[in-house]
């Protein structure tokens, strides 16, 4: 039974008072003056006021009894509502704590996730504009002052990815501001579904070398150059081409006496797409649907070269 507030008093009283074969409201004034003196086992009368209900000064003294109550609960409610607000607060400036210290760790570094929510992990996917830091890591090397592409045009991104060791590991790219949501949505979609990336770092840390960050699988973006072989800039120069897991996914070309070139040439065992291997980049796969879901084209379907590790979009 669920009782209602302000009429415990009242209910305990006509209780009594059937139990005894009284009713309540059938005592005058004078009842008052009788219970003073009743007999011992009478039951006393409660007080009546004159329509034969209990008295008003009665009335008040049971409110002044359900006050202490109500307050009691509702101070107990304030209490728990304050320690949830407190536990909250606490939960949210440690993982603000915990996304700060990663943001400030290099790229490629081990970060322990388990646990963090949905909300928390997408705050370590983001962009900005190129700070004076990251510009004295790549003035001279993946960028030199040029007619063609602006520093102000390009972002830093910063993401998380699935490591080839089952780990999640930090990752940055450069890229044109222009698909710079683009990639990092991609790449949270393939954080989640656990696809494995095994590098992702500037290609600072290779000297700017295009091939020798593709020997060591590096995933990379930026890169002012020219097409290999050619005098015509490729569009990493203008941050709107991507290369995923290269070692496994090689540029090859078949040349007019019929020799096969591969890039780099330690993924030649790699080139014939026929056979299976892990990390595959390959038409209806993941990676594959989410980077021409957002209008990349791949390398993959071009008809001249195979470029199986690149994705580029046009119109900067």
């Amino acid at each position: 039974m669920r009782w209602k507030k302000g009429t415990g008093m009242i209910l305990s009283l006509c209780l009594c008072a059937a139990a005894f074969g009284t009713s309540c409201g059938k005592h005058s004034a004078k009842g008052q003056e009788e219970r003073a003196g009743s007999q011992p086992g009478e039951l006393a009368k409660e007080p009546e006021d004159a329509a034969g209900g209990p008295s008003e000064e009665q009335g008040q003294a049971d409110g002044r009894q359900d006050k202490p109550a109500e307050q009691g609960l509702e101070d107990l409610r304030c209490q728990e509502e304050t320690a949830a607000d407190q536990d909250a607060q606490t939960a949210l400036a440690g993982a603000s704590s915990k996304i700060a210290e990663i943001k400030e760790l290099p790229s490629y570094s081990i970060v322990d996730m388990a646990g963090w929510d949905e909300t928390s992990v997408h705050a370590l996917f983001y962009a900005q504009e190129i700070s004076d830091e990251i510009y004295a890591k790549i003035n001279g090397c993946s960028y030199r002052q040029n007619e063609d592409i602006a520093l102000s045009e390009l972002r830093y991104l910063r993401v998380l990815h699935m490591g080839m060791d089952g780990e999640t590991r930090v990752g940055e790219l450069i890229v044109h501001e222009s698909v710079s949501q683009d990639i990092l949505e991609i790449m949270e979609a393939l954080y989640w579904a656990g696809y494995p990336i095994e590098k992702m770092r500037l290609v600072e840390y290779y000297e700017g070398d295009d091939v020798k960050s593709m020997e060591d699988n590096n995933t990379s973006a930026f890169n002012y150059r020219a097409i290999a072989g050619t005098d015509k800039r490729s569009n990493h120069s203008y941050g709107m081409a991507i290369d995923i897991n290269p070692l496994y996914n090689p540029y090859v070309k078949v040349r007019s006496d019929g020799s096969v070139m591969v890039s780099p040439q330690s993924g030649s065992r790699y080139a014939d797409r026929e056979t299976d291997f892990p990390y595959k980049i390959e038409r209806g796969g993941l990676c594959y649907n989410l980077f021409v879901e957002h209008g990349f084209t791949w390398g993959g379907d071009w008809s001249s070269v195979k470029d199986y590790q690149h994705f580029e979009k046009s119109g900067t």
